[in-house]
């Protein structure tokens, strides 16, 4: 029971996390922030849990955020770019998916969430890492810190 809420914390925290890094830039023009905010195609984004609403933040903008956070190389970033598209373009998937019972779609959407921490991590550095796992530390403990909507 525990691990299974602790998957379910998991997958809210690292979209909680995209979230973040989609918040608009105070300092961009108005304007400029509304043509991004539209999406390039139907696999950028992914419709987040109904009670939000929210759509995923663009994969590009999502490995520069980490790219920045973690120190990442150009290559780097260019190489978490298609893990993020992917992952959204999966979670989208089961989350369209009406024949999942709500244990079999956490399963799923836990299996998907681990497998791109995965991916990325074995793109990074030792050092790189250890501040990766701190960001997802700090994100879980702002997740349960938030009230939970009913």
């Amino acid at each position: 029971m525990r691990n299974a809420h602790l998957s379910i914390a998991i997958g809210f925290i690292l979209s909680a996390g995209l979230a973040i890094a989609q918040a608009p830039n105070p300092n961009q023009d108005p304007n400029q922030s509304q043509q991004q905010a539209a999406p390039a195609s139907p696999l950028a984004t992914e419709s987040a849990p109904s009670t939000q609403g929210q759509q995923a933040p663009n994969p590009d903008r999502v490995a520069r955020h980490l790219g920045k956070q973690l120190g990442l190389s150009q290559d780097q970033v260019a190489q978490i770019r298609p893990i993020i598209a992917d992952r959204q373009q999966q979670v989208a998937s089961v989350r369209a998916d009406t024949t999942l019972t709500p244990r079999d779609r956490r399963a799923k959407l836990h299996g998907i969430q681990q497998d791109s921490k995965n991916k990325i991590e074995a793109l990074l550095t030792d050092s790189q890492k250890q501040q990766y796992e701190q960001m997802l530390q700090q994100r879980r403990a702002q997740h349960r810190q938030q009230p939970q909507a009913q």
